[in-house]
């Protein structure tokens, strides 16, 4: 991105809805799969077609996307171990405690801190919380699914 701030918005027909991204000083802020967009979004973004792509088969990592994540600094760990999940593989929650150095696999309350992330996360797909087989995802259930059928998770 090059000095991008914005919303920005286009139609993917493989979910049935719009996905729909929020840029701040050239990082992802949000992104969230409306049914309608916001009347100002911009359907003109790389990252859109980039994401069309993924949607149409391709096997896209996003890994050169900066985000911009605003989250508590125990669900920005988990978000980030999220995000070196690779396309077509999945995890379980215990799976993913065991990869973050300060949370123990064994301990529930470790596991309720990844769930939390999981559900509040700001920007499903590119971090891509569909890839956790049992946690819950910040995209709506009908998306998740259908990103882990695309997937073949």
């Amino acid at each position: 991105m090059d000095d991008v701030a914005g919303i920005y918005a286009r139609e993917a027909p493989y979910l049935d809805r719009y996905v729909q991204v929020g840029v701040a000083s050239d990082k992802v802020i949000s992104l969230s799969f409306p049914t309608d967009p916001e009347a100002d979004a911009d359907p003109d973004l790389a990252l859109l077609d980039d994401i069309e792509a993924y949607l149409e088969g391709e096997r896209e990592t996003f890994e050169d996307v900066e985000l911009g994540l605003t989250v508590p600094t125990d669900q920005r760990e988990v978000l980030l171990a999220v995000r070196e999940i690779s396309y077509g593989s999945q995890v379980s929650v215990q799976h993913l405690a065991r990869a973050i150095p300060t949370l123990d696999p064994d301990d529930e309350d470790d596991h309720e801190t990844i769930r939390a992330a999981l559900a509040d996360n700001p920007i499903p797909l590119l971090v891509p919380d569909h890839r956790v087989r049992d946690g819950p995802s910040g995209a709506p259930p009908e998306v998740e699914q259908r990103l882990r059928t695309l997937e073949e998770l």
